[in-house]
C-alpha cells in the first residue's frame, strides 16, 4: 500500500493572479470573496490565504486594499472558521487586517505571511505577532549578514542560520513556540532553476529537520511557483511530486491551489523518482559551475517533461 504524506493546505485562490479572485477585486464584490473561502475550507484548507495585491494584470495600492479590508475579512469570517493567512510585506496592512478579524470566529490563529531579513518595521512586525498571539511564516530564502545588511540566501547554511536567528527572535520576543513557525525555505521555478535554488531548499529543510534545537518547526513552499514555465498537461503533476519529495525532509504545509495541486502524489509514483533524480543533476561536481549544473538540471527537467507528454 503506498502512502501518500499529510501536506496541511494554504489555499492561495484569494490572490488576483487568478481570474475568479480579480474578477472579485474589481467589482469589490466581497461575495465572490466568500465563495473563493468556502471553497476553500470545504476542499480541506487548513487556511485561506488573504493576499489582495496587484499583479501584471492588475494594478493595486495599498491605500485601496486598506480601505477593502474592513469589508472583506468579516465577509471571509461569515463564510469559513479556517483562519486567514494574512499575505502582504507592508505592516500597515497586517494592522488593518488584525482590526477587524475576529478571533472568536476561527478556530486557530491568524497567520502573518511573511516575515522576511529584508522586511521593513521588522522589530514591529514581531511586536504584531506577539501582541495577537499569530502564528508566522519566515522566509529563509534571505540571510542576515555580519556588516547588519541582508542577502539572499544561495547556500543552506546561510538559509539554515535564518532560521535559527528567528527562531530565537520569535521565542524570545513574540513569546511564540516553535510550533508557531513556519519556514518557507524558498521555491524557484524547476525549469529555470539555474542557481540550485530547489536543492538549496530541500536542504535547509534537512539541516532544520536534524538540529533538535528546531524539533516542531514546521516548513511551507509557495507550490505554483515550482512548475512555472512547464507544460500545462504536466505542471500539477511536477508540483504534487516535489510535495512529496518536500515531506521525505519535512515539509508538512504548502500554498497551493486547492483544486489542481494540493494533493502528494504517492511515494511510490514514477514521476516522484525521476524527479529526484532530475534535481540530483543539478548537483555541483568536479569544481563545475553553479550555473553549469544548474543548467543541466533544467535540461534533465525538461527531457522529464517531454517523457510524460509523449505518454
Amino acid at each position: 500500500m503506498t502512502t501518500i504524506p499529510r501536506i496541511r493546505i494554504i489555499g492561495e485562490l484569494i490572490n488576483n493572479a487568478y481570474a475568479r479572485a480579480r474578477k472579485s477585486w474589481e467589482a469589490r464584490d466581497v461575495a465572490g470573496y466568500q465563495l473563493l473561502a468556502k471553497l476553500q475550507s470545504d476542499a480541506g484548507a487548513d487556511y485561506v490565504n488573504l493576499n489582495v495585491d496587484g499583479t501584471q494584470r492588475v494594478s493595486v495600492r495599498i491605500g485601496e486594499m486598506l480601505e477593502f479590508l474592513p469589508k472583506v475579512i468579516p465577509a471571509i469570517q461569515a463564510a469559513t472558521d479556517v483562519p486567514i493567512s494574512f499575505d502582504n510585506p507592508n505592516i500597515e496592512y497586517h494592522k488593518v487586517a488584525l482590526r477587524h478579524f475576529d478571533r472568536s470566529k476561527s478556530r486557530g490563529k491568524p497567520l502573518f505571511n511573511s516575515l522576511a531579513a529584508s522586511r521593513q518595521d521588522l522589530p514591529a512586525m514581531i511586536e504584531l505577532i506577539r501582541e495577537h498571539d499569530m502564528r508566522c511564516i519566515v522566509m529563509a530564502s534571505e540571510c542576515f549578514l555580519p556588516n547588519g545588511k541582508t542577502s539572499q540566501s544561495l547556500d543552506p547554511q546561510q538559509s539554515y542560520q535564518a532560521v535559527k536567528h528567528f527562531a530565537d527572535l520569535l521565542v524570545t520576543q513574540a513569546n511564540r513556540t516553535l510550533d508557531d513557525i513556519i519556514v518557507d525555505p524558498g521555491l524557484a521555478p524547476v525549469g529555470a532553476d539555474t542557481y540550485g535554488l530547489v536543492n538549496i531548499g530541500l536542504d535547509t529543510m534537512r539541516l532544520c529537520t536534524a538540529d533538535p534545537h528546531l524539533r516542531g518547526i514546521h516548513f511551507s513552499v509557495g507550490l505554483s511557483n515550482f512548475a512555472w514555465g512547464t507544460p500545462k498537461t504536466i505542471k500539477p503533476l511536477l508540483e504534487r511530486a516535489y510535495l512529496t519529495l518536500g515531506a521525505r525532509v519535512g515539509l508538512d504545509f504548502a500554498l497551493a491551489n486547492v483544486e489542481a495541486n494540493s494533493l502528494p502524489l504517492p511515494d511510490d509514483h514514477p514521476l516522484v523518482d525521476k524527479l529526484e533524480a532530475a534535481l540530483q543533476t543539478g548537483r555541483v561536481i568536479n569544481g563545475e559551475s553553479v550555473e553549469d549544473a544548474g543548467y543541466r538540471q533544467a535540461s534533465s527537467i525538461m527531457d522529464l517533461c517531454s517523457e510524460y507528454i509523449e505518454q
